[in-house]
C-alpha cells in the first residue's frame, strides 16, 4: 500500500499568531467495506485550527481518493485520517467528522479530535 502521508502537502500559514478555524468538507469519499467489498460512500468534514501550516487543498483531494479501494471500517477511516492529517501540519486543533451514508438501513457519523497543548478551548 502507498504511504497515503507522502500525498499530503502543506503551505505556511500567514497568520500562525491568530486561532481562526479551517472546514473543508469532502463529500465524494469512498472507500470499501472489509466485509463485502462494496463501496462505502460518505462526506468528511475537516475543521481545524492551524498553528505553523496550513494543508494544500490538491493534496487533500489526492489522499482522501486514495481511499476508495481500501478496504477500512468507518472508524478506522476517520481515525486514520485524523492521525495522518495531524502528523501533516500539527495543529492546535483539529476535528475530523465523517458522516457515512445509509447501509442496511443504518448511516454513521464518526467524530475523531486532537487538541494541542497550543489549543486555547
Amino acid at each position: 500500500m502507498k504511504n497515503k502521508i507522502k500525498i499530503l502537502e502543506t503551505f505556511k500559514n500567514e497568520f500562525s499568531e491568530r486561532d481562526y478555524t479551517i472546514v473543508h468538507k469532502a463529500p465524494e469519499f469512498t472507500s470499501l467495506c472489509p466485509k463485502t467489498g462494496q463501496p462505502d460512500f460518505g462526506t468528511i468534514t475537516i475543521e481545524y485550527v492551524p498553528d505553523k501550516l496550513c494543508i494544500e487543498l490538491k493534496s487533500l483531494k489526492l489522499y482522501l481518493n486514495s481511499y476508495r479501494n481500501d478496504g477500512l471500517f468507518y472508524e478506522s477511516a476517520t481515525n486514520k485520517i485524523l492521525n495522518d492529517l495531524v502528523a501533516t501540519c500539527k495543529p492546535r486543533y483539529m476535528l475530523i467528522t465523517a458522516e457515512f451514508n445509509v447501509r442496511g438501513g443504518i448511516s454513521s457519523i464518526i467524530e475523531a479530535e486532537f487538541y494541542s497543548d497550543k489549543f486555547n478551548k
